[in-house]
This record gives structure tokens, C-alpha cells and sequence, in this order.
């Protein structure tokens, strides 16, 4: 048997469905919202202002929540305008990394994450988390000071979660060195062994990571089936066939020893769609998606009225869809971790004394 104390335990639980599937929404995203409502407005991203941006993530929280098992916001501007909008069979998920990233070894252009300042593990869950969120960049040919640097943050928020009992979600992100753009060939060539090998990386026990939140280890868009044109309408070239990719995705879920979900990065509603399909057939638990389902509703902006009628039409149609094309999803309890059961780690007649 497994043990999972009980804090980790109860919180897992809570952010899956009760057929232990994870269908969960993010709104934390910050920078690039802020981008994105400037350039709708017509004006410097710096005019942007805390409460527009607070009032388009209580407005996607309000209307994209209730499809959710749960959501991921950020404590600056989505919590604190959104909390009265939690549905309360929802679990949360609260970011703890900065917005964005600091660039190392300007001819490498190395990201290196940030955690956010006057914030913690211990606040968030006072603020009634039900699950940590961190960030990090990575892939692993960085230089051995940006890996080092990387590592030990994952390591540190890891260490907090098991010292205040809440599950520690880990989203790992790759990016392109010297392959070019992240839309390129080379780059898709390269996307299927970092995806890989970051899993197995953030797999090792002393991350004390829960879950693994996953880019999909392919580009869709660089398959032989949908090159041309058949996402957004861009011919490229081909560099590996539905089937590889299917394999990629086989490979994803042997290297990852704990329990997985894919991200959208942004992708657009059909191909993430796939990705969904593709991931859960291999052993995925879920998702975790923001952009995917919601990033059309920003082009209305500051339509806020247009904006609440596309989210509760087309919005909730996305989601409804992502939900249904994660039906063979595993769930999280049933991941190979699991294999001999779960029990709660120190239970007996002092459970309560030892806690």
C-alpha cells in the first residue's frame, strides 16, 4: 500500500470529479492577459489597470468555474475579486511563481523562475487552498547554474507543501535553445524527448511533486495528418506521423511516476481537443487548461457584456467538449504509483497525537 498523508490525500480528492478525473480550468495567467487586454483597449500595457484585470478573471471564474473540478487562479488579481464565484464543490489551486521568468546568459536566453514576493505556501493555505501550483522552465541541456537554480526552487516549494499538507502541482514548461522559434520544425523534432525527459526528471521522489502538469510531447501541427492547414490554417512541414506521436505519448506516461495532466499552452479548442484524446488514451488523469477554452472571449474585451455572453455560450460549449474528450482519462488514484492501494500515512489510534 501507498501511504499519502491526509492533508495531500483529502485535497487530491478534491480536486478530481468523484470518478478520480481531473477537469480543471486556469485563469492565472497574468503577463500575457495583461498583453492581450491592452492590446483590445488600444493602449500601453502599463495602463492596464488591477481591477480590469481582476474583473476579467472573476468573469471567466464565474462562468467557466461550474464546468470545472477545479480552478487554478493567482492571489494578485483572480482570488480576492473571485472568491464569492467558487462554486463550493470546486477545489482550488493557487500559483505561487511570479509572473514571466528571468533571462540568464543572454546568448542562451535560460529561463529562470521567480517565486512570488510576500507570498507562501503557508498563505495559501490559509487562504483555503486546496492544492499549490508552481511554474518552472525547463529542459535538461540548460547550463548547470540555470538547472541548479530550477531544481532547488521545485525543491523548495516541494519541502513547504509536505510541511503544511497540500498536494504540490508541478507544470513544467520546455522552450527552444538554438532550435528556433517554438513554431519550427527542429523544434518539433526536439519537443518529444524534452516533454519526456522532464517528466522523468520532476518524477523523482525528492521533488515530493503530486502531480505532473504536462505539455503535450509533440506538436500536432508538424504530424503528417495535420499539416496542412488543418489548425490554423498554416501549411507546415512534416516531421513525425499520428502514430509516433502516439507513441510519444506512451513513452510520457512511463516516465512520469506520479499521476499527469496535460496543459493547452495556448493551443487552439480542436487540437487541444486531440491532445486531450491522445494524452488520456495513454494514461493521463486529466487536464488543466485555460487558454484553449476561453482565449476568444479576450478579443472582445472591454466588451464585458460580449465577453459574459461568449464565455456562457461558447466558452462553456469548450469545456464541455475538453470534459468529454477526457472520458478515458485514469484516474488519479488508479495510476501505477497506486498499483497496491492507498492508505492514509500514519494512521492508527494516535493518528490524531502524531499528526
Amino acid at each position: 500500500m501507498t501511504a499519502i498523508s491526509m492533508g495531500k490525500l483529502l485535497n487530491l480528492s478534491r480536486l478530481a470529479g468523484p470518478d478520480g478525473r481531473f477537469r480543471m480550468l486556469a485563469v492565472d495567467q497574468r503577463a500575457s492577459m495583461r498583453a492581450t487586454l491592452a492590446k483590445r483597449a488600444g493602449k500601453a500595457e502599463e495602463d492596464v489597470t488591477f481591477l480590469e484585470m481582476a474583473k476579467v478573471k472573476a468573469l471567466l471564474t464565474k462562468t467557466l468555474a461550474p464546468q470545472a473540478t477545479a480552478i487554478l487562479t493567482d492571489p494578485v488579481y483572480g482570488l480576492p475579486y473571485s472568491a464569492l464565484s467558487l462554486p463550493s464543490r470546486v477545489g482550488l489551486l493557487l500559483a505561487i511563481e511570479e509572473t514571466g521568468y528571468e533571462v540568464e546568459q543572454e546568448d542562451f536566453q535560460e529561463r529562470r523562475t521567480v517565486l512570488l514576493e510576500d507570498w507562501s505556501v503557508e498563505k495559501a493555505k490559509r487562504a483555503g487552498a486546496n492544492a499549490i501550483k508552481l511554474l518552472v522552465y525547463y529542459r535538461f541541456d540548460l547550463s548547470p547554474e540555470t538547472k541548479a537554480h530550477q531544481e532547488s526552487i521545485v525543491r523548495e516549494v516541494g519541502e513547504a507543501c509536505a510541511a503544511f499538507d497540500l498536494p504540490f502541482v508541478l507544470e513544467v514548461v520546455s522552450y527552444p535553445l538554438g532550435e528556433g522559434s517554438a513554431d519550427s520544425p527542429e523544434y518539433a523534432r526536439r519537443k518529444p524527448e524534452l516533454v519526456i525527459a522532464n517528466a522523468r526528471e520532476f518524477s523523482r521522489p525528492g521533488y515530493r511533486v503530486d502531480l505532473l502538469k504536462l505539455e503535450f510531447p509533440a506538436d500536432l501541427k508538424y504530424t503528417e495528418e495535420f499539416c496542412h492547414k488543418a489548425f490554423d490554417g498554416k501549411t507546415r512541414e512534416p516531421v513525425y506521423s499520428l502514430e509516433q506521436v502516439r507513441e510519444f505519448c506512451r513513452e510520457l506516461d512511463a516516465a512520469a511516476a506520479v499521476p499527469w495532466v496535460i496543459l493547452s499552452a495556448g493551443v487552439g479548442i480542436r487540437e487541444f481537443l486531440l491532445q486531450v484524446e491522445l494524452a488520456c488514451e495513454a494514461g493521463a488523469s486529466g487536464f488543466l487548461c485555460g487558454r484553449a477554452i476561453w482565449k476568444d472571449a479576450l478579443e472582445l474585451y472591454p466588451d464585458l457584456a460580449a465577453m459574459e455572453k461568449f464565455l456562457n455560450e461558447e466558452g462553456v460549449y469548450n469545456f464541455q467538449r475538453a470534459n468529454a474528450a477526457s472520458m478515458r482519462a485514469v484516474p488519479w488514484f488508479a495510476h501505477r504509483r497506486f498499483a497496491e492501494g492507498i492508505v492514509p500515512a500514519g494512521i492508527g489510534p494516535d493518528w490524531y497525537r502524531t499528526y
